[in-house]
């Protein structure tokens, strides 16, 4: 096989893996909220919404990671962009203080997918500095397209994988896999936008534009 090859064996392979992690995910919730609405059957509306929301999100996610392993349009919606970083965020919880100048912002996305590149950032920041906490800025401006930086006080990107960090399996971090920033920017690009990285010290500095 060659090294193209192996690149989008690698991008289905990350796709793959965020299938299985979320389905995972919402299995557990599934499977604890069927067990206390059947504890409690006169009181069991709060542990069926929950059931429901999880799998909608499930299938959300599935759907939406499937459409980008064949190359297919995503379904995008009007979003609030805080209601996306609060999904990225409870996946990173207490590991990073969080900053915003967002202001409302209204994107043109789908939301499950965009949460996972803000997240994929999110956890970035949090790994770099550990067992230092970052703090992470995220800065939003709308025009003709809606502009979002995300910032962090960490260590930055070396210098030797600045060219080429958005290519499956390039990671400076021991245990990474290189696949994370790879598939962030395929969803971005899914959504008619751009992501790059912006010179900046200290940290880590990225800028997303996306359809507003």
């Amino acid at each position: 096989m060659d090294d193209r090859g192996l690149t989008e064996l690698a991008a289905l392979g990350e796709i793959a893996g965020e299938i299985v992690h979320e389905l995972r995910n919402a299995l557990l919730v599934i499977s604890a909220s069927t067990y206390l609405a059947q504890k409690n059957p006169v009181d069991c509306a709060p542990h069926l919404q929950k059931i429901e929301r999880h799998t909608r999100t499930a299938q959300g996610v599935v759907d939406g990671m499937l459409a980008l392993a064949r190359g297919d349009a995503v379904t995008t919606e009007r979003t609030s962009l805080a209601d996306i970083l609060s999904a990225a965020r409870a996946a990173v919880g207490g590991q990073a203080n969080f900053v915003d100048e967002i202001d409302g912002c209204i994107v043109q996305a789908n939301p499950t997918l965009l949460s996972r590149v803000f997240r994929c950032l999110f956890e970035n920041a949090a790994q770099a500095t550990a067992p230092r906490v970052p703090t992470i800025r995220t800065r939003a401006e709308l025009g003709e397209r809606a502009v979002i930086t995300i910032s962090d006080d960490g260590p930055g990107v070396p210098a030797s994988i600045r060219d080429r960090l958005f290519e499956p399996l390039v990671t400076a971090r021991v245990g990474g896999t290189g696949l994370g920033l790879a598939l962030a920017r395929r969803i971005v690009i899914a959504h008619h936008g751009t992501i790059e990285l912006l010179e900046s010290h200290p940290g880590a500095t990225f800028r997303i534009t996306l359809p507003s």
